[in-house]
């Protein structure tokens, strides 16, 4: 694919992004280096313990007497072979061709004590290798200053590298916490995130005009994730919960959103009422819920088969419909008309200014204009409160951002200055800089305490 901008605001965009984004990875990011050392050994133990206790095991001797000196303790293909073919296990999950999945998340499925210590050790492995040693082999005088690109993503967004600050991980507590302990805010600072709230979905609503994701947007007592979780799971509003509200967000909306399909839909989400321990806010588990309502299995997740009513595959394929053939009907047409302009002309054109040409797939038409869109927001955002700390004396610093979110090391008494400064910035400069915003614009922010560490940010009131 080739992109480039094709008006004078996208064009200017991208240099003065340049320029701030250089200031970000010069302000850098402070490392407690001490604790970086220390994690890393006591990671390497606890290691070295959990491989000891594991070659001890029964699958571990299967494994060895099938491979012998072929045998890699490494590879989740391998252990699959053992645990589905040798000793027997149901596997929960298959590939298109019909054999059991040995992928990490569909290992992770499994009760085994074995393979739930085995896939804990290989994720330390990768903590310990790719982000602890990762980070300690770039710290200069106890910063990082990683890179942040504007020239290698396809969508426009952003990319990061030396280390890569995007990549870290958040949705594993455990990994997330040891990682980001590490980060600590200057003396007297706190580190500060915010995030455009749905930004992607808000920026698409700008493309697609669909009237019913408009007012998920604009009427806050409406909610899209937890309406699709009820559907998805056959449940009443008042037995959503936090956990199962994430599923129907991550599990069904944003894949639908990005070009997935009910099968895998289908998949993620009965796999992840027994990862996650799902139980209904009125203490039902959630497969005892779903048998109460007829559905005992998940299907037979056969792309080339019909699914089987009865099943949940079935039920979420249903859904499915329902979700672009009635509830965003707009939205679907437009899928359908954005791709067919495309195919007739070979390119298109982004609201930010930026022309995407050249041969794509389905999906990368659809997903990259509303992706790049809503990166060029956050640069947007990102340029303007640098210029405007600047005007204004303030010693609050940018230190990083993640797609969707900006980072700064914020002085404590300027805390409030900075929250109520970036919302007139995200939610209100932007829209009068970019008319065909026709969404109100939310942020979140989260914050350390004084001197704290990332991994201990909280949730934090932004002054209106």
């Amino acid at each position: 694919m080739n992109a480039m901008p094709f008006t004078k605001e996208s064009l200017e965009l991208l240099q003065r992004g340049c320029e701030a984004l250089a200031v970000v990875e010069s302000n850098g990011l402070r490392i407690d280096v001490d604790y970086l050392q220390k994690a890393i050994r006591r990671t390497e133990r606890k290691i070295g313990h959990m491989a000891e206790e594991l070659v001890q095991d029964e699958v571990a001797w299967v494994w060895r007497k099938t491979f012998g000196r072929k045998m890699n303790f490494s590879s989740t293909e391998q252990l699959g072979n053992i645990l589905f073919e040798k000793m027997g296990f149901k596997a929960e999950s298959f590939t298109e061709t019909g054999k059991p999945k040995t992928d990490e998340k569909a290992l992770g499925a499994l009760t085994h004590p074995f393979v739930k210590s085995y896939l804990k050790m290989k994720k330390l492995e990768k903590a310990n290798s790719t982000y602890l040693k990762g980070l300690l082999r770039e710290v200069q005088d106890g910063f990082i200053h990683p890179f942040f690109n504007l020239h290698l993503v396809q969508t426009y967004r952003s990319s990061s590298s030396d280390p890569n600050f995007q990549n870290l991980p958040i949705r594993d507590e455990e990994m997330g916490k040891l990682i980001r302990t590490a980060f600590l805010a200057r003396p007297g600072h706190r580190i500060v995130e915010i995030d455009g709230a749905g930004i992607e979905v808000r920026i698409a609503a700008c493309y697609h005009k669909d009237p019913v994701m408009i007012s998920y947007i604009e009427d806050e007592t409406k909610d899209m994730h937890r309406d699709m979780a009820m559907q998805c799971y056959m449940l009443k509003q008042e037995q959503v919960g936090k956990k199962i509200r994430y599923c129907g967000k991550n599990m069904f909306v944003f894949p639908q959103f990005y070009g997935d399909w009910y099968i895998d839909c289908a998949r993620s989400l009965w796999e992840a009422i027994g990862n996650m321990h799902l139980v209904t806010e009125d203490g039902i588990p959630l497969k005892e819920h779903l048998q109460n309502k007829g559905i005992f299995e998940l299907g037979e997740l056969n792309p080339k088969e019909d699914s089987r009513p009865g099943t949940f595959e079935h039920h979420i394929k249903l859904v499915e419909r329902d979700f672009w053939e009635k509830r965003f009907s707009v939205y679907n047409q437009w899928r359908k008309s954005w791709f067919r302009k495309y195919e007739e002309t070979g390119w298109f054109l982004t609201k930010t200014g930026f022309i995407c040409q050249g041969v794509m797939k389905r999906n990368e038409v659809i997903n990259y204009p509303v992706q790049g869109s809503a990166f060029h927001w956050l640069l947007w955002c990102l340029t303007q409160l640098l210029a405007e700390l600047k005007k204004r004396n303030m010693k609050t610093l940018i230190i990083g951002q993640i797609h969707d979110s900006i980072v700064a090391d914020v002085p404590d008494e300027e805390m409030e200055e900075y929250l109520v400064l970036a919302k007139k910035v995200m939610c209100k400069m932007v829209r009068k800089f970019w008319p065909w915003i026709i969404v109100p614009i939310d942020i979140e922010a989260e914050a350390t305490p004084v001197g704290g560490t990332w991994a201990e940010k909280k949730g934090v009131v932004i002054p209106e």
